[in-house]
Formats: structure tokens, sequence, C-alpha cells
């Protein structure tokens, strides 16, 4: 039955993933927001909205270990992973200027995350900087890409009505709500009866699991040649999952830091970082090669995760 929970809940944050990014998108056309800012605030944020979910849900029933886990895990596997699989399908182009602006936000927010883990919790006063930030960063960039006129090439045309993209919406919300509940519960169980702890769980089982919609979306989106949108959408989901989620999550319920998570995940999602945009600057394009060492570099990374985890 834990399994089944499990299933359940990845299948369901796939499909409300899928239908709550199809009516982000429609909006966001309808409302002539850029695919630039498509790809790094709806498709990126909406794409994270799993984690949001799974994280307050494991919070509020005292499971730090799969709400922090989930949140570092998911930005290293949406690195390596996500990233490295679309950059193999087909070479990621990048804009200078913007990822200047972007990337100097993402490291500012692993920065954060650094020092939350490395003071081993993060309360009210830290969920509060972490949302200023965040707001700060969506103001940046709505100013400096609000006004352009969507290009129907960057972003997949959706002539839907806004009656339907708000059904779309909400009907993603509202599975991702349920299938995070069961996704965690499972979780939590599984994790008991392998005698795995939660915070293992949190970084492999739950991070990939809510990091699906990202893979769909950023896999969809380098296919059809939208690299804007792919690697947008990567950049502004580690970005959400840090300030966004863990701010909202410590708002709610201050967590404590799994000391595992300061051993050694927080330097391999800072490594992760590191490479994104040292790939990114090189020759301003992620080629496939690059793309095959990041899925390389996921692969050791699970390796070691698990043999680490038998060790203890």
């Amino acid at each position: 039955m834990d399994f089944l929970y499990i299933i359940g809940g990845l299948i369901g944050l796939i499909l409300g993933g899928e239908y709550l990014v199809r009516g982000a998108v429609a909006l966001a056309q309808k409302w002539g927001v850029s695919p630039l800012v498509i790809g790094l605030t709806i498709v990126g944020f909406g794409t994270s909205m799993p984690e949001m979910v799974t994280s307050l849900q494991a919070a509020w029933i005292g499971a730090p270990g799969i709400a922090v886990g989930n949140v570092v895990g998911s930005n290293i596997a949406n690195i390596l992973l996500i990233l490295g699989v679309a950059a193999v399908m087909a070479p990621i182009a990048v804009a200078p200027q913007t990822f200047r602006r972007d990337s100097t936000a993402l490291i500012i927010a692993t920065g954060l995350c650094l020092a939350v883990v490395m003071i081993g919790q993060i309360g009210l006063l830290g969920g509060a900087v972490f949302l200023v930030a965040l707001a700060v960063y969506l103001w940046i960039a709505f100013k400096s890409d609000g006004g352009v006129v969507p290009d129907e090439a960057a972003a997949p045309s959706l002539n839907v009505s806004t009656k339907r993209s708000v059904v779309w919406l909400i009907g993603g919300l509202m599975l991702t709500l349920f299938a995070a509940k069961f996704l965690v519960l499972g979780a939590v169980a599984v994790a008991q009866d392998m005698g795995l702890s939660e915070t293992v769980i949190g970084l492999t089982i739950v991070a990939v699991g809510t990091s699906m919609p990202e893979l769909v979306t950023s896999v969809i989106a380098a296919r059809k040649g939208q690299s804007d949108v792919a690697l947008g959408n990567v950049i502004g989901s580690n970005i959400f999952n840090i300030l966004g989620i863990l701010g909202v999550t410590a708002l709610i319920q201050p967590l404590e830091i799994p000391h595992q998570i300061f051993e050694f995940d927080i330097w391999i999602m800072i490594a992760a970082t590191g490479a994104l945009v040292v790939f990114s600057m090189s020759g301003w394009r992620i080629c496939r090669r690059e793309g095959t060492a990041l899925l390389i570099g996921y692969a050791a990374y699970l390796l070691v995760l698990f043999f680490r985890s038998n060790a203890i």
C-alpha cells in the first residue's frame, strides 16, 4: 500500500503539474508576458508547485528531512538530470545579458541556502528574508522583460479560452495537493520500513518525483528548439525552490536542517550550480558533451548517496 501511495502520488504530480503549467502558460500568453519571463516565472515556478506542496506536507507531519531534502535534491536533479537530458537532446543556447541577471539571483539564493544549512535551522526571520529576496527578483525580472510581446516560436501556443485556462490551473493545483500528500505519506512509510533516513528519501524518490513537471517541460522545450524556456525553467525552478519553498515552509513551520544535508548534499548542490554557470558561460551554449557530463555527475551522486546511506 505504501508503494501504491508513492506511485499514485508521482502520477498525480506529473498530471497535476502538466495541467498547472498549461493553464499558467495560456494565461501568460493572454496577458502579453514575454517567453523568457514565462520560462523563469510562470513555467519555472509553476513546475515547482509539487515541491512546494510536498515540503509543506512533510513539514506539517514532522518530517523535516523530506521537506529540506526535497528542495536540495530537486535543485540537484534540475541541473544534473533535467538540464543534462535537455542538453543531450538538443544543445541549449544561452542569452548572455539575461543569464548574467538570473544566474546572479541563483547564486545569491544558493548562498542563502548554504547559510541556513550551516546555521542548522530556518525559522520565521529566515523565511521572511527568503520571500523578500524572491519578491525583489520577481520585480527585477518583470521590470526588465515584462513588456516584451510573446514570440509564438518561443513558447507553445495554447489557443484556449480564459475559462479553460483557469480550470486547468485550479484543477492542476488541486490534483498536485492531493498527490503530494499521498507521496509524502508513502515515502515516510517506505523510509521507515527499509531503514533509510527520511533525508535520503527526500533527496531521491521525492525530489525526482516532484521534479517530473520540470523534466517534461524542459524536454518538450528542448525538442522544439525553445532553449530559453528550457534553461529558464531550470533556473527559475531552482530559485523558487530555495527562496519560495523554504521561505513559505519556514513561515508556517520552522525547520531543523538534517546534518546529512550539511555534510554532503548542500555541497553537491553548490557544485551543480557552479557547473551550470561555467557550462553556460563557456561559449554561451550548453552542448551535448556538457549535458552528458551533467548526467554522469547525477549518476555518481546517486551512487555515493546510497553507499553513504548503507554505511550509516
